[in-house]
């Protein structure tokens, strides 16, 4: 078993581990795989996106949230996300995983997603440092911005982007009006 960055980790929908497999391989075969996508906030509570190189075997040019990739083979969910933030946006931060869901879709150029995505929410407001191989511009943004753009323009999102995005809002509504009933 490979433990390169070219290889995803298959998982059941359970997210055990069924074995590893070359990424292009497992997105073309549209196979169950552990994914994760980072969500980071700065202190006025607005989402950093990014978004992604024109240059990438998907979704290329598309905003998505701050960060995301496949995890390793033995390498946890965090380890990951932490080595692939600094990869991506150049900074590092406290992170807690949220929620996980499972999603599927195909893409125009033939390749298939399928994946187990972990999310990770944290918060940061330092200085960017983004690697222009794999993001082409970032933006904060509101909730309540994101919430408006996405239902003007949804084409400029990523499908994972979508769905993970409404339960987080969700998620945050929720914990502000329980905080105000508290």
């Amino acid at each position: 078993m490979s433990s390169t960055i070219d290889h995803v980790v298959l998982v059941d929908e359970n997210d055990r581990f069924l074995g590893t497999m070359e990424k292009l391989e497992a997105h073309e075969k549209g196979l169950l795989h552990r994914a994760f996508s980072i969500f980071v906030f700065n202190d006025k509570n607005e989402l950093l996106l990014q978004k992604r190189a024109l240059s990438k075997y998907h979704s290329g040019g598309l905003w998505t949230n701050t960060c995301c990739s496949h995890q390793r083979f033995s390498e946890s969910t965090l380890k990951a996300a932490h080595r692939r933030l600094k990869e991506e946006m150049g900074f590092d931060c406290y992170l807690e995983k949220s929620f996980s869901f499972v999603y599927q879709t195909e893409f125009n150029n033939g390749l298939k997603e399928n994946e187990f995505d972990h999310v990770l929410i944290g918060y940061f407001d330092g200085e960017i440092a983004m690697n222009s191989n794999e993001v082409c511009e970032y933006k904060y943004l509101s909730l309540c911005e994101i919430q408006k753009d996405l239902e003007e323009n949804p084409q400029l999102y990523t499908f994972w982007f979508k769905i993970a995005f409404e339960k987080i809002y969700q998620q945050l509504k929720y914990n502000a009006e329980k905080k105000l009933i508290a």
